[in-house]
């Protein structure tokens, strides 16, 4: 029993898979893929499988979606950058409620994105698609250096996001990013001191970077309980 607390909101894992590839669908990504709707349902089937197991081997086939508005996700389906790439998907992007569209912003200059790869720390699957599992939006970060807080989250065994799973997440999500709660993506770098991070910028999601010496009172940094597929 659940007390002192919202009340559980349980989905079961599988429908919230589907629901999930809807999205995409809905906002085009076989086109950009550049492949038919089967073909792109169908790069979700491993992680399906393999989230499936996890939870089975768990005892469990449900998941809690209760405390998504407080920025915690329990299941994430993220599409790599070979098959969309974060250029791509930002336009697709949007507050609740919200026509502005997502961008890129104008300080990552036209290529950039692509020489951020994930740090050394995290191993991420090679399949088109995978899913993340027990993401936080990392609030208590705000205020905090972002190399002092990338030290802080692999020191408890959990995993930053890259900027593909930032994408994934607002795309899915859009209600995790809100003002003053927006987060920096630590795992992915391009070897010197920027680091990605999402925020709002006129009333619209933007990808940007930070100085990883540099704290903001509005960035936190967000982190995982790791990956399947």
């Amino acid at each position: 029993m659940r007390t002192g607390a919202e009340p559980a909101i349980e989905v079961q894992v599988e429908a919230e898979i589907d629901r999930q590839l809807d999205v995409l669908v809905d906002k085009g990504y076989p086109a950009l893929a550049e492949m038919g709707e089967g073909a792109l349902r169908a790069l979700a089937e491993p992680v399906r499988a393999a989230v499936l197991g996890a939870f089975a081997q768990a005892g469990r086939s449900s998941l809690d979606l209760s405390r998504v508005d407080r920025g915690h996700v329990p299941l994430l389906v993220v599409t790599r950058r070979d098959v969309v790439r974060a250029e791509q998907a930002m336009p697709l992007t949007a507050l609740p409620g919200s026509t502005r569209t997502g961008v890129v912003d104008r300080n990552h200059a036209e290529g950039d994105l692509a020489g951020y790869l994930p740090i050394d720390a995290l191993t991420v699957p090679t399949a088109a698609m995978y899913a993340v599992l027990d993401v936080e939006r990392g609030e208590e970060f705000c205020d905090v250096r972002p190399r002092d807080a990338l030290r802080v989250v692999l020191g408890r065994g959990r995993t930053p996001l890259t900027i593909e799973e930032g994408v994934a997440l607002v795309t899915q999500f859009p209600q995790v990013l809100a003002k003053n709660k927006c987060f920096m993506l630590s795992g992915s770098r391009r070897h010197d001191k920027r680091v990605p991070a999402m925020w709002i910028g006129q009333g619209a999601p933007k990808l940007g970077w930070c100085w990883d010496g540099n704290p903001h009172s509005w960035l936190g940094t967000a982190s995982a309980g790791g990956r399947a597929g």
